[in-house]
């Protein structure tokens, strides 16, 4: 079973497998916002092919999460907001029955033979075989974490590096680009190494923006995390993102910090 099911030309069905950490009867958002990259992509594509224009590649994904979603059916809309030959900006909407629950707006840039400029000081992630397994569900409930098969080094409570991968497709019976598989697996980042006991403190992220400045391959995704609650109730969750290859970019999550009521 995928993360969701095709209904219609924008309609989408999420399963199980995409149950939340925060409440099980509502989406993780995390396979929502891999489904509006790759509706995104496929826009481009029907596109690009309709007037033999080349491919754009997406280099920024930015995310607002406008509420939660249960699971259940969800409707899509793309639209172009700046249209180019090299450069494009493009906007895709999720909705639940007539409300906006994810807004996503990304840009898409030409590619170009580069590599005798390649570099970065960027450090190399330790590959997902020298890490030890860890279990996310010891942390988290959900459909959408037990999904998750997780590798990962811990320094410190908000401070880790770990790789991620998952054998769920997105989207049942439909391709689906590497870059958008990722995009689907983002925002777990903010559970993964969490500073504070998720049963005394919600700290749940109000936004995703991700740069890419190189495709991901392989199955698995990795990152280099850091989670920063201030003093205000106000927190950010940054990564830098890996495949086996070492860095292809960055993410960041604003988080609202907000104390639960005592336990028991």
């Amino acid at each position: 079973m995928a993360y969701f099911e095709r209904l219609g030309p924008d309609s989408f069905r999420a399963t199980e497998h995409t149950g939340g950490a925060w409440r099980t009867d509502e989406q993780h958002i995390a396979p929502a916002l891999g489904l509006l990259a790759h509706l995104v992509e496929a826009d481009r594509d029907r596109r690009r092919d309709q007037d033999g224009r080349e491919r754009l590649a997406l280099a920024r994904l930015s995310y607002d999460i406008l509420g939660t979603v249960p699971i259940d059916l969800v409707r899509a809309r793309v639209r172009v907001v700046r249209p180019g030959r090299t450069i494009e900006l493009v906007e895709a909407v999720l909705s639940h029955a007539g409300r906006d629950v994810v807004l996503l707006r990304a840009w898409l840039l030409q590619t170009r033979p580069t590599g005798e400029w390649q570099g970065s000081a960027l450090p190399q992630l330790p590959a997902p075989e020298t890490m030890p397994r860890w279990d996310p569900t010891t942390v988290w409930p959900g459909g959408f974490v037990a999904t998750a098969d997780v590798r990962r080094k811990q320094a410190e409570p908000g401070r880790a590096l770990f790789w991620v991968r998952t054998s769920v497709p997105l989207l049942a019976g439909e391709p689906v680009s590497r870059l958008a598989g990722v995009a689907g697996l983002l925002d777990i980042t903010n559970g993964m190494t969490v500073r504070e006991d998720p049963r005394d403190i919600a700290f749940p992220n109000i936004d995703l923006t991700a740069h890419f400045f190189a495709e991901p391959a392989g199955e698995w995704i990795g990152f280099d995390t850091t989670v920063t609650f201030g003093a205000d109730g106000l927190g950010v969750t940054h990564s830098i993102v890996h495949d086996e290859r070492g860095p292809i970019g960055t993410s960041a999550q604003s988080l609202t910090l907000r104390p639960i009521a005592a336990r028991g």
